[in-house]
């Protein structure tokens, strides 16, 4: 199981650091592998005949795969080739997501992919902070930008730098407001909260402070919620104070500037006003189906009110767009998705309480609020590497913990192996 789960891991490494996967070599990569990943699994299923754990969150994800599907086999879309690339992606992140539930179901295995993810986020963070200071214009420093952009880190389009900090901060930041970090770590996961908060606020993307404002304001009103204070939710706040320290020593006019002032590069608030209305329309005028999954670029062009010489990909709301492309019947399969996310993610929070567990439930349920209040004016889930990672934390604010690793055998209350399982629980 190991072996599988670096798998995982390892798709998430190549999708953000391919730019977000937004290319079709690098979600061929993303889809092969994950293909061969759950073959791997099947025949290891096969000989060792392990119970198979089903999330609920998979059903919408596969009754919206099947409206998918019906679009393409009944013709009920306009470009049967785009929606069929969509579909893959789809059914790969469902098919990522299954293999996940498989996969991470003890507390070891979960701390695992939390200090993965730790990591991760802050090496990123470091290589987006160190190309802000030295940018030459080109992504990596050698790769040129055919369409522009306005970069940060390994992503063409800062906000989508936002999206997968929003993503990555909670997993440091609420262990250690909530005290479930061992006190010889507390220092490291700090620093991992701290230098991807200063690469949010130094990508300068309006919704991704908005967003780590919200994610704020959710883990405050929860730990108000559960009665949770005192020297750590303190450590927090200090955490966020030398983050803009930092921002303030490296750049914070630029930071001023991007709130005051629309760039040229970037899609100006009316547009963005433009494009949700119009895509209002898309959605009235296919009430029930939509125009077909990914088909929003080709439909575009005949509603669009305010045109401005450029081409339209994304709606810069997920939920207008995809009720565009899926009509009603795909927006219900969404509201289903976040109705069982939402409930299954508190219904952990109450039932682990103030343990380990609930700690790691409540990093997923606060990265996850971030990311859907972005989605409100941009289009992450459409990067398939930040998708990807979405779909991952669901899993990790709604499913259940087991407190004792997996193949270990019961002992009584007196044996030390027991108390040292315990202990080692209780922390990261």
């Amino acid at each position: 199981m190991k072996f599988l789960r670096i798998g995982i891991c390892a798709l998430i490494v190549f999708g953000i650091a391919a730019h977000g996967a937004v290319e079709n070599w690098a979600q061929a990569v993303l889809e092969t592998g994950a293909g061969l990943l759950f073959i791997a699994w099947a025949v290891r299923q096969y000989f060792t005949d392990r119970e198979i754990v089903l999330s609920p969150l998979l059903w919408p994800l596969i009754a919206l795969s099947l409206l998918a599907l019906g679009q393409i086999v009944f013709r009920g879309t306009v470009s049967l080739y785009d929606t069929r690339l969509d579909l893959q992606l789809l059914l790969t992140y469902t098919l990522l997501l299954f293999l996940a539930t498989q996969l991470f179901r003890t507390a070891d295995d979960w701390r695992g992919f939390i200090w993965f993810i730790m990591l991760f986020g802050f090496l990123v963070a470091i290589f987006g902070i160190l190309q802000h200071l030295t940018f030459n214009g080109k992504l990596y420093w050698f790769r040129e930008m055919r369409f522009g952009g306005i970069p940060f880190g390994p992503y063409v389009n800062r906000n989508h730098f936002a999206g997968f900090a929003e993503l990555v901060i909670p997993v440091a930041l609420v262990p250690l407001v909530l005290g479930k970090v061992r006190r010889e770590r507390r220092f490291a996961v700090a620093v991992f909260a701290l230098l991807p908060i200063v690469a949010l606020f130094l990508a300068a993307s309006r919704g991704g402070i908005v967003s780590f404002t919200a994610e704020i304001g959710v883990l405050a009103l929860l730990l108000a919620l559960r009665r949770t204070g005192g020297k750590h939710v303190l450590a927090g706040g200090v955490v966020l104070l030398l983050a803009f320290m930092l921002v303030s020593w490296l750049g914070v006019r630029q930071i001023l500037e991007r709130f005051s002032s629309m760039q040229s590069l970037e899609v100006t608030g009316g547009k963005r006003a433009s494009m949700r209305h119009d895509s209002w329309r898309i959605f009235r005028d296919h009430l029930w189906t939509g125009t077909g999954l990914g088909t929003l670029p080709i439909v575009f062009p005949a509603y669009e009110s305010l045109y401005d010489a450029r081409f339209v990909n994304h709606a810069h709301n997920d939920y207008l767009e995809m009720l565009a492309d899926t009509g009603l019947i795909g927006g219900v399969c969404c509201a289903s998705f976040l109705g069982l996310f939402f409930f299954c993610s508190l219904n952990q929070l109450l039932v682990t309480d103030k343990s380990f567990a609930a700690a790691l439930h409540l990093s997923g349920l606060v990265a996850c609020c971030g990311f859907l209040v972005h989605s409100l004016v941009d289009f992450n889930l459409h990067m398939p590497g930040n998708a990807l990672l979405f779909f991952l934390m669901t899993h990790l604010a709604t499913a259940p913990i087991l407190q004792n690793p997996a193949g270990h055998h019961r002992h009584s209350p007196a044996t030390p192996a027991k108390s040292l399982i315990a202990k080692s629980l209780t922390a990261v």
